[in-house]
């Protein structure tokens, strides 16, 4: 840790010092992921480097792993994975926040590269990632009451005979013909050294994590040894972690944030990782006891994804002693300024927001820890990457870099960005010349720090004027009654697209549209981007790592338009509208008429026309 040791990085001109007093190669002597294992085992052998909480009761006996434990650990696996194997084997798994989840990656990685699947798709897709990852070995949850992840396990199964499947299940459980357990063939590898030839390092892969939508040819992304190592780097650095931190680790090991800054950064530092239960914050358990086992188990750096933080904000803290915790972190999202100023309130500390993404190893920027914090900025790039705002021409491509304020899109180069998706022809429009188009918009203030304004393709287009969503969201997550909000564009055969808003309340909160409305009007100062319509929902759709997930509201929002268009201006009753996205329009519209109104559909489809979405008009 001597390269590391007293980084504190508190402004842009901190971090060029840091840059200029050592090469990138002086300040990361590891090459290969078990590098960090390794260094850590060797300068902190017993401290732990994990605590495992299951259930979060009082009584409960966490799970500790200490540094030395979890070399053995990783050797062991990473030699499981090369006897099934053979030379460089894929691994594939599908299990929640368990200790053995981190084995398997770092021990997939060690011995080939591992393929973290998301265990909540469906199995046809999950089939489709793991054929196009070329993995042949699956690690598994085995019978679970509540996930299903075996039953999906053995029916890839039958889909791939090639495929050998390892299942962790508790002790006992009988056995399966066919299937290896994982315990017992892990046990029975050393622990102090690796049977095979050389492992990963480098510029070898070490996985393949999906990315993008659930639907058409899947996207894997390239991660490799130097990529990750890279980016754990500058977590480190910016993140201003330390071998005593303790950090919440409340993100799936599926998804980049929960394995490179969540994980594999607090490793390199030599700290430990709280793992809150197999399921993270989507255990109702651990968002309320989410300060108390903070408190009783020292946690230093504390945090999640927007949604998260800001629904284990509404826990009271009853008590909990908050004084260990340095700081909080967020990622995964845009932090609304409401939920940011909540969390000072209730901890007296700052909320530090980390942008990444899978095509740049996990890490972009970071807000770093040692400043005093940026509000509504990422901070800056991670120690030797650039971080370039650039405008977008009218051809697509991207052109001159932005000025200071000026919103364009945010390009990445450094290291860590990865060598491209497994699939070549996916590269086209995200990797140029080394360089990463993050499709995401932002600028850059009067200190050089990176500010978030969306993504690409959630801009609201109304007239040719473009709306930042964010703004909208921040300023109707400010409202008392919201806990949360998120805006899309509703087709208008006029404008093109106009601004709604679904909001979720705080519970036992209560509020009408009409106020939300008027509060929208004395909060975003921009008249075009108040929204036409305001639609209280019971929650707002989330994805498996708690960031909102827009097509399914947007697809909402077109649905409501047409079913209110058809219904109130032509006249029409019990009509049936689906609207899903997809098509060289990006949305489709499917409208049912009843059989007496089969007369309609020409008229329905002349008014269909108006909009910019396909589609296709019929009768029951």
């Amino acid at each position: 840790m001597a390269h590391l040791t007293n980084a504190s990085i508190r402004s842009r001109e901190d971090l060029g010092r840091f840059e200029a007093e050592m090469t990138l190669e002086q300040r990361l002597p590891e090459r290969s992921v078990l590098d960090v294992f390794i260094n850590a085992a060797a300068r902190e052998p017993d401290r732990t480097a994990l605590t495992m909480l299951t259930t979060g009761a009082d009584d409960e006996r966490p799970r500790r792993v200490s540094y030395s434990e979890l070399l053995g650990l990783v050797r062991r696996a990473a030699n499981l994975f090369a006897t099934l194997g053979g030379r460089r084997p894929g691994v594939a798994y599908m299990l929640p926040s368990l200790v053995e989840t981190h084995v398997t990656l770092w021990g997939a990685e060690t011995a080939g590269y591992a393929v973290p699947i998301n265990f909540l798709l469906q199995p046809e897709h999950i089939a489709g990632l793991l054929k196009a990852s070329g993995a042949r070995i699956l690690v598994a949850l085995g019978p679970h009451p509540v996930l299903d992840i075996w039953q999906k396990a053995l029916a890839l199964r039958e889909q791939m005979p090639g495929l050998k499947l390892l299942r962790i299940a508790a002790p006992g459980t009988p056995l399966e013909e066919g299937v290896l357990d994982f315990h017992a063939a892990l046990m029975a590898q050393p622990d102090d050294h690796l049977r095979f030839g050389e492992q990963g390092r480098d510029n070898d892969v070490a996985a393949y994590f999906h990315t993008g939508g659930t639907t058409g040819t899947p996207k894997l992304v390239t991660h490799t040894h130097r990529g990750q190592l890279v980016a754990a780097l500058g977590g480190v650095v910016l993140g201003d972690m330390r071998p005593t931190d303790t950090l919440t680790a409340t993100l799936p090991l599926f998804h980049v944030g929960g394995t490179i800054f969540c994980a594999l950064s607090m490793f390199m530092a030599g700290g430990g990782l709280l793992i809150m239960s197999p399921g993270g914050l989507r255990n109702p358990a651990m968002v309320q006891g989410f300060w108390r086992l903070s408190a009783k188990y020292g946690a230093t750096l504390v945090g999640a994804v927007p949604t998260s933080v800001g629904a284990v904000l509404q826990v009271p803290l009853d008590g909990a002693d908050l004084s260990a915790v340095r700081a909080g972190f967020c990622g995964a999202a845009s932090l609304p300024p409401a939920i940011g100023e909540r969390f000072r309130q209730v901890t007296g500390r700052g909320l530090f927001e980390v942008y990444g993404m899978t095509e740049a190893s996990g890490l972009i920027a970071i807000d770093p820890v040692a400043g005093d914090g940026g509000v509504g900025s990422v901070g800056w790039a991670l120690p030797y990457t650039q971080v370039e705002v650039r405008r977008l021409e009218a051809s697509g491509r991207l052109g001159a870099a932005c000025e200071p304020h000026e919103i364009g899109v945010i390009t990445v180069s450094g290291s860590h960005v990865s060598p491209g998706y497994r699939n070549p022809e996916h590269n086209a429009g995200i990797f140029e010349d080394g360089v990463l188009n993050s499709g995401d918009l932002g600028y850059t203030d009067d200190q050089g720090r990176v500010c978030i304004a969306g993504r690409a393709k959630d801009l609201i287009i109304r007239s040719g004027h473009n709306l930042d969503p964010l703004m909208i969201e921040n300023a109707m997550a400010a409202h008392p009654a919201v806990a949360l909000a998120a805006a899309v564009g509703m087709p208008d055969a006029y404008a093109g697209e106009l601004p709604v808003c679904y909001v979720a309340l705080k519970p036992g909160a209560s509020v009408t549209e009409d106020e939300l409305h008027a509060h929208a009007q004395r909060a975003i100062g921009e008249r075009p981007a108040w929204p036409k319509h305001i639609h209280i929902i019971d929650a707002i759709p989330l994805t498996s790592v708690g960031k909102i997930y827009k097509p399914q509201l947007r697809c909402d929002a077109a649905r409501r338009l047409v079913t209110r268009v058809i219904q109130r201006e032509l006249g029409l009753a019990d009509v049936q509208v689906q609207a899903q996205e997809g098509g060289l329009k990006g949305m489709r519209i499917s409208v049912t008429l009843p059989a007496a109104a089969r007369l309609s559909v020409p008229i329905v489809e002349q008014a269909m026309a108006a909009y910019l979405f396909e589609s296709q008009v019929g009768v029951a």
